[in-house]
């Protein structure tokens, strides 16, 4: 056992010839370990209180040098002549450190704690995982995501949340519960101590969000048409899964996660499997003329893809579809600054637009209802199990019809 001066010269040397250790002391019971299973060389101060020997760690080599180490070995010897148990009052202190060296060695921000706790925790567990992956690549990581997990305050969580609520009202507490999931398990990683998100709530992010109440009218709707003939940037693909969408008044992740084996084009037929419906049952929609020609026109664009609307460049590695947020982006940034005029809506309130121009057009309201894929209400929907499947396609095709009208009177 090497007990005498230590150097930096010399432990570096031991380093270099990987020379593993139990323990080398520099005396006055300030010791140095390096086991094989150590990244760097330990410090260790011993002493004994009340005749019960006590070990307490300084720190790695790395991040404390020999003179450090000694400094710090003999503020601690002074509080023990005190008669204070150093490792019993040192110890959250003491971890605190450790953990925020080994963080910053790691280079763990929020970013990569987001992306480790998506990968444990939501890919394959959620119905739609894809929700979960959209906070995090565009919401949290563009705001918060650089920063290093020491560095977090709350006065971080408090500006970015407030920042979501203004701009995203109606998924804001949704992403501040996201966000203090991926703190909590941020803490039970030992990488933080505490969550700086823990004493935020509902009201801070914008608090339930209202039910919306917005629809296109038919000018909107020419607008909407209009915009998307003429901007620029605008994908054939986006092109067609808006109208689609609006088409057909199916949910948005219906549409993007759709593999193409769902579709029976030669009979007009898409049938969505239980697993990917809100409602967890199986959901066939009769396709008009027009959504068969766009649907043909994708499967084309796909090139052999099982996806309808395959993953586009490096999106690939996450999941094999496009983000949910793909088409929203595109027409945020396309098609949006050409409807000026047109108030803000979103590709949800093109499902309400369906329901609405389907009742002024005379369809009955329990037949608008299954259009949308709802159940119908009450004690009549318990016991009716009819599908209505001949009069949504008449429905929809009307409908349709009706749309390219409003596009060719435009």
């Amino acid at each position: 056992m090497f007990v005498g001066k230590l150097s930096n010269t010399l432990i570096n040397k031991w380093i270099k010839k990987a020379e593993r250790f139990e323990a080398r002391g520099d005396g006055d019971n300030l010791w140095l370990r390096y086991r094989s299973g150590d990244l760097n060389p330990r410090w260790f101060l011993r002493y004994s209180i009340g005749g019960q020997p006590r070990t307490l760690f300084l720190g790695s080599y790395r991040d404390i040098s020999v003179p450090e180490a000694r400094k710090k070995a003999r503020k601690l010897r002074a509080e023990i002549a005190l008669g204070h148990d150093v490792a019993h009052l040192k110890k959250d202190r003491v971890r605190a450190a450790s953990e925020r060296v080994l963080a910053e060695r790691d280079g763990l921000t929020v970013g990569a704690l987001a992306d480790n706790f998506y990968e444990r925790y939501i890919a394959g567990r959620l119905k739609h995982p894809e929700i979960v992956r959209s906070w995090i690549n565009n919401r949290i990581k563009p705001a918060i995501g650089s920063l290093p997990l020491v560095e977090v305050r709350p006065s971080h969580v408090d500006h970015f949340i407030r920042g979501v609520a203004k701009n995203a009202p109606t998924t804001s507490t949704k992403i501040l519960g996201c966000l203090k999931q991926i703190f909590n398990y941020g803490v039970k990683l030992g990488r933080l101590p505490n969550n700086p998100a823990s004493m935020f709530h509902a009201p801070d992010a914008g608090g339930k969000a209202r039910s919306r109440t917005r629809w296109l009218s038919v000018e909107e709707i020419r607008s909407l048409y209009s915009a998307m003939a003429e901007a620029a940037g605008w994908t054939i693909q986006n092109d067609l899964s808006v109208r689609l969408l609006l088409m057909l008044a199916v949910r948005k992740s219906e549409l993007v996660e759709a593999r193409v084996q769902e579709f029976d084009l030669s009979a007009s037929i898409w049938r969505i499997p239980a697993v990917r419906t809100k409602s967890e049952r199986e959901i066939s929609i009769p396709l008009p003329i027009q959504a068969v020609e766009a649907l043909q026109k994708l499967v084309e664009l796909g090139r052999g893809s099982e996806w309808l609307l395959p993953a586009r460049k490096m999106q690939s590695r996450m999941v094999p579809y496009i983000s949910a947020d793909t088409i929203n982006a595109a027409l945020a940034k396309c098609v949006r600054p050409l409807m000026a005029p047109v108030d803000h809506f979103t590709l949800h309130d093109l499902r309400r637009t369906a329901r609405t121009h389907l009742e002024a057009l005379g369809v009955a309201p329990h037949v608008a209802e299954r259009c949308l894929n709802h159940s119908i209400k009450g004690l009549i929907g318990v016991y009716n199990r009819y599908d209505y499947i001949d009069e949504r396609r008449e429905a929809l095709q009307r409908w349709a019809d009706f749309l390219d009208e409003a596009q060719a009177s435009g």
